[in-house]
C-alpha cells in the first residue's frame, strides 16, 4: 500500500533557556555554541536525538531543556552538519532566520552518557583549537 503522510514533521529544539508555550525563539541573541557572537540563524530539527545534543551541548547553568516548536518562516539544511558530517541529512538538522514558535515541552528524554558527553566536548574543543568553529554562519 502507497500511502503519503500529510502531518507536518514535529520539531524539537534543544537549549537551556528557560521558555514557555507559545514564547518565540528568534535570531539576534547571543549564541549557545561557538564564540558566543550574536545569533544569525536559530536550529532545530526532526529528531528527538539532535535536539538531546543541543541541550547538552548549549552554553549556561540553566536546565537542560528540550521544546517542541513550529517554524514561522521558511527553513533551509544545517550546513554545519549536512554539507560537512551527514551528506543528505540523515540527522534531520535545519537552521532559519525566522522565528519558532514554541508549542510545548518534552519532559521525559534519554540523556548521553557521562562518557559520551566528554568524547563529544573533547571533540569540539580539538575543533576549537584548530581554529574551527562549531557553528558557521
Amino acid at each position: 500500500m502507497n500511502t503519503t503522510s500529510t502531518e507536518a514533521p514535529v520539531y524539537y529544539h534543544g537549549t537551556k533557556a528557560d521558555l514557555k508555550t507559545g514564547d518565540l525563539i528568534e535570531i539576534g541573541f547571543t549564541s549557545n555554541y561557538g564564540t558566543k557572537r550574536k545569533a544569525k540563524y536559530i536550529y532545530l530539527s526532526a529528531t528527538l536525538e539532535a535536539a538531546t545534543w543541543g541541550a547538552e551541548l548549549a552554553f549556561g547553568e540553566g536546565k537542560e531543556r528540550i521544546y517542541t516548536v513550529e517554524p514561522t518562516g521558511l527553513i533551509e539544511d544545517d550546513p554545519n552538519l549536512t554539507d560537512k558530517k551527514f551528506p543528505g541529512n540523515p540527522t534531520k538538522s535545519y537552521r532559519s532566520q525566522h522565528p519558532f514558535k514554541v508549542t510545548g515541552e518534552v519532559t521525559e528524554w534519554q540523556a548521553h552518557s557521562p562518557e559520551q558527553l566528554k568524547t563529544m566536548r573533547d571533540h569540539l574543543e580539538k575543533l576549537k583549537q584548530q581554529g574551527i568553529e562549531a557553528i558557521e554562519d
